[in-house]
């Protein structure tokens, strides 16, 4: 697996002047889950593709930006599911954005998730990597990833990042939410998947939420490239993922592209969100 994660952080460097300095605008061009792609989506995923096929022990690559899985190697052993560049339209504001990467053998089910990765592009480059423990890197001057620290999240956090649609919450939801806020809770959310969780992650434990609404009953975020990666890296750091019932890792998707509501956490909180959603 290490050249794998070599892989990510080659692309990761490369990736990176591309946000400095590349074209932020709208291509013509529609992804599979409805969004109208920016031009640096796509700039990431074929730069993210060619560092891969790099790689022979990478099978196949799946991205939120191809419709369909792809071949890279017959014999090779692992199958990666990716968003190359999620939370894009955070761009053209100077927030931070990110990467995400699972690591799977055999199949992309909860159950097949051997490791997991994602990038921060932010005011500094970091890239977290998942597998026996949860580890932090960061971009040195000259152009290393250099360790820095082991994440391991507390029982009980202090941040709040609650995302969706508001209107479309239901009672019991907006209910949660509300008594979290009422116990001291902060908001700390950017709209940026990859950063509200490492927020979490670093700061020791909190709530991020991303419930099923009456617009997306099914919730917004997808399982194969952003949901089952995040979950694995919280459950190696000592936390939980949840689709409001049920642990993430055991869900099967229905299809490469398949979405879920998700709460990334903490115990405490993700044993709030379960004390709540069981009562409906």
């Amino acid at each position: 697996m290490k050249e794998i994660i070599d892989a990510i952080s080659v692309a990761a460097a490369r990736i990176k002047k591309v946000i400095e300095f590349g074209d932020t605008g709208y291509s013509e061009h529609v992804n599979k889950t409805g969004d109208t792609q920016l031009k640096l989506d796509i700039a990431s995923d074929l730069i993210i593709e060619e560092e891969f096929k790099k790689v022979s022990s990478i099978k196949s690559i799946i991205s939120e930006e191809k419709e369909e899985s792809k071949l890279l190697h017959e014999n090779g052993s692992y199958i990666i599911g990716y968003d190359p560049l999620d939370g894009s339209s955070l761009v053209d504001v100077n927030l931070a954005v990110g990467s995400i990467f699972g690591i799977y053998k055999n199949g992309t089910e909860g159950s097949d998730i051997v490791g997991a990765a994602y990038v921060v592009y932010g005011p500094r480059t970091e890239i977290v990597v998942a597998k026996d423990d949860v580890r932090l890197y960061r971009l040195s001057e000259n152009g290393e990833f250099r360790e820095i620290k082991t994440i391991k999240l507390n029982r009980k956090g202090k941040l709040n990042a609650t995302g969706a649609t508001q209107k479309g919450w239901s009672a019991y939801h907006k209910k949660l939410i509300d008594e979290i806020f009422a116990d001291g809770y902060r908001l700390r959310y950017s709209g940026g998947m990859v950063p509200d969780l490492h927020q979490i992650l670093l700061k020791g434990g909190g709530l991020f939420s991303y419930p099923a609404t009456t617009d997306t009953p099914k919730g917004k975020l997808r399982l194969v490239f952003e949901v089952f990666p995040f979950a694995f890296v919280f459950e190696k750091a000592f936390g939980a993922a949840i689709d409001g019932k049920k642990r993430i890792l055991e869900l099967k998707p229905s299809h490469i592209h398949d979405t879920s509501p998700c709460f990334f956490g903490s115990n405490e909180e993700i044993k709030r969100v379960l004390d709540e959603y069981a009562k409906h």
